[in-house]
């Protein structure tokens, strides 16, 4: 399996940055990639969050295998104690079940600050998650894009700009970017396939070849209806060129446009809603 590379100077500086923000909230808002949910997850989440209690965001769920996911749902949600909401670029009914949640979780240390004598204040909030898991448009989506910006608070750095979401609940107007690390091969390729790597990152040729070999073990139906191939062909970037006639010089197949044809169609849903994270990895992830 070929090594995924980025560089990992700044990891330090951006887990410093996350527990920053987290400091300033009540409630955090985790959000992952419907498609991996046990790989866009980041390993020992709770030494950034601590105790923090969180709203966990399955978000792209309309690109996911639909049976799977509510299985991820209720896995997640045993395993951490913390409501999982499903959400989608498509739907908007979904943001009101977070900002209910968010207001549930928030509301004992709500009551904690009334009891010592202070003012009852809205709930505070951040969304945190991996790069590209759809941070940035839930954030929008929960503040209507109507910034209404509320100033400083009291203790809190004045730099960080906050949102009115309702009169119960501020956002932090800054995505919480998780820094990403390598350790995990086998992750790190997941998190390529969906586009949370940057492109620099990898060779889009190794990274659809192992997409394709995942998809041949748990979706191969779907996979060869979409690319017209035979039962007895084998599921291959140079199968698929040959099928769109993509052939180079000395009748070789086109193998890096294939590639990059299979990663987009993966990512934007065209073969079929996936999964790629196998329920047995998640079961035995204590083990």
């Amino acid at each position: 399996m070929s090594h995924i590379h980025w560089y990992p100077g700044h990891i330090a500086k951006a887990e410093k940055k996350l527990k920053e923000l987290i400091n300033l909230v009540d409630v955090v808002i985790e959000v992952l990639d419907a498609r991996i949910p046990l790989s866009s997850c980041y390993p020992n989440i709770e030494s950034i969050l601590g105790n923090k209690p969180r709203v966990i965001v399955l978000n792209k769920s309309d690109l996911a295998d639909e049976k799977g996911i509510n299985y991820w749902k209720k896995l997640l949600e045993e395993k951490t104690g913390f409501p999982v909401v499903l959400t989608c670029a498509s739907k908007n009914n979904d943001f009101s079940v977070i900002i209910n949640k968010v207001l549930e979780l928030s509301k004992p240390r709500i009551e904690k600050l009334v009891e010592k004598g202070l003012l009852p204040r809205p709930a505070r909030v951040v969304v945190v998650g991996m790069p590209n898991v759809g941070k940035s448009s839930i954030i929008n989506k929960l503040i209507k894009r109507t910034k209404a910006k509320v100033g400083a608070k009291a203790g809190v750095t004045r730099q960080q700009q906050w949102v009115r979401v309702n009169p119960k609940m501020d956002l932090l107007d800054t995505p919480g970017i998780i820094p990403l690390k390598q350790e995990n091969q086998k992750l790190a390729q997941k998190l390529a396939m969906v586009n949370s790597v940057s492109e620099n990152a990898y060779e889009n040729e190794l990274v659809a070849n192992e997409l394709l070999n995942i998809l041949g073990k748990n979706y191969k139906s779907n996979v060869y209806t979409y690319y017209n191939l035979e039962p007895e062909e084998d599921l291959t970037l140079e199968n698929i060129a040959l099928k769109r006639n993509w052939i180079l010089s000395a009748q070789k197949p086109d193998i890096s446009r294939c590639a990059v044809l299979v990663l987009t169609d993966f990512r934007d849903g065209r073969i079929g809603k996936f999964i790629l994270d196998e329920k047995e990895v998640k079961e035995n992830k204590d083990d």
